[in-house]
């Protein structure tokens, strides 16, 4: 394989905004993924629908999510696979979207290939090694971007990383998104008091070993499914194989408790059936990197505006209870954000690499806030605008203009908070 200016390890929304704006720099650009397309966990996880991104700023509606996600989402909106409120999206179409992007883009791709190894030299890593069905293949770049979404490149690398809150190392629940077909929708929605009694009951009684306090679903595109994101595994780590086994197994059995619970006590489901459960849990929250700065809940709740801004975000701090039951919402102000700093991308110990997703550096609570997809992609496109300014003057992560950096991300129609 030949040598890349930059390698991307993930190619989920931070991933694949990564590889779009660094190749849009003139850089040569390779996405690696461990599954069969991209959409990270809107593909792999079925995490839908975007969770909210934007805010009247002066009385004027704002998206903070901008840039290279209005791209995508205007693409998904062109091929009717978006919601009018543009929130709920088709997978598949996203997976056909982004392949479309990354193509047009001249950046390449190696799907199947499961990211297993890293040689450094010094501070600097010059290749990583993959798995792969014909056994492991070596990679080598100048220029690395971890968006593995559990920071497993830096983990390898021997970058220091921390695992969810700090009190005990918890993570946010994992959970298996799944499908019911066949539904319908609005008379079941009619229904929400009558089941999520039933269910309350149920839960009360001890009859469930889902932890979820209610049920929590969603509308999709397609009018007769409905999207469930409720089922919950605590205390589990995530980025242990053994617990992400007990995790999948356990969920898939409350998968079916919910279901059965559901077919008795909640209307429009007598024709349902249950289509799809993801082809792998999602995970909320793992391994974070300890950067070149912590972003924290307190800058968070204090609508931070950092001078090496480089995306901004208002999602709610939406912490699901890591020991069980009970989910905890800090709403930001109509007109109120803070912004992510570059520094929060940058990795200790390693010259030549960026993070890009939900596991950038921060505390438990600013990552509860900020670990959503349009978010992320925003955080992935600055990501990659840096590494490829990097590439192109043969320089540390940490000596880019950041000025520089910010100006090209505002004259793509990226918001950044400044």
């Amino acid at each position: 394989m030949k040598k890349y200016d930059v390698a991307v390890l993930g190619g989920g929304f931070a991933g694949v905004a990564a590889a779009l704006a660094a190749a849009r720099e003139g850089v040569s650009v390779l996405i690696v993924d461990k599954s069969n397309s991209l959409g990270g966990s809107a593909a792999n996880c079925l995490v839908n629908p975007f969770m909210p991104f934007s805010t009247r700023i002066n009385g004027v509606l704002t998206d903070l999510s901008a840039g290279i996600f209005t791209k995508i989402s205007d693409r998904l909106a062109e091929r009717e696979a978006l919601s009018k409120d543009r929130l709920h999206f088709l997978e598949e179409d996203l997976k056909y979207v982004m392949n479309e992007m990354v193509c047009e883009a001249g950046v390449d791709l190696l799907f199947h290939a499961y990211l297993s190894g890293v040689n450094k030299n010094g501070n600097k890593i010059e290749s990583v090694s993959v798995s792969t069905k014909s056994g492991i293949m070596n990679i080598e770049a100048d220029y690395f971007i971890d968006a593995t979404g559990d920071a497993q490149l830096c983990f390898l690398a021997g970058c220091p990383t921390v695992l969810g809150r700090e009190s005990d190392n918890l993570c946010q629940p994992m959970t298996l998104c799944f499908r019911v077909g066949n539904a319908d929708v609005e008379r079941f929605f009619a229904s929400g008091p009558k089941f999520q009694a039933a269910y309350k009951e149920a839960f009360e009684n001890g009859e469930l070993i889902n932890q979820r306090e209610n049920v929590l679903v969603f509308r999709n595109v397609i009018p007769s499914v409905l999207h469930f994101n409720t089922t919950r595994v605590v205390k589990l780590d995530p980025t242990s194989p053994e617990d992400v086994t007990k995790a999948e197994i356990m969920a898939r059995k409350q998968v079916y408790e919910i279901y059965d619970l559901l077919k008795k006590h909640a209307d429009g489901l007598e024709n349902s059936y249950l289509m799809m459960t993801a082809a792998e849990i999602g995970v909320r929250e793992s391994r974070m990197i300890v950067g070149e700065y912590v972003l924290t809940e307190a800058d968070c709740r204090a609508f931070t505006i950092f001078d090496d801004a480089i995306s901004a975000c208002n999602y709610d701090i939406d912490i699901h209870n890591p020991e069980g039951s009970g989910t905890s919402h800090y709403y930001f102000p109509e007109g109120k954000y803070y912004t992510v700093p570059y520094r929060s991308l940058i990795p200790k110990n390693v010259t030549n690499m960026l993070v890009a997703g939900r596991c950038i550096s921060s505390d438990h609570g600013a990552q509860a806030s900020y670990r959503i997809m349009p978010s992320v992609c925003s955080i992935g496109e600055a990501a990659g605008v840096a590494i490829g300014l990097a590439s192109k003057n043969a320089c540390d992560v940490r000596n880019i203009n950041v000025s520089e950096l910010q100006k090209i991300l505002k004259d793509n129609n990226a918001f950044i908070g400044i």
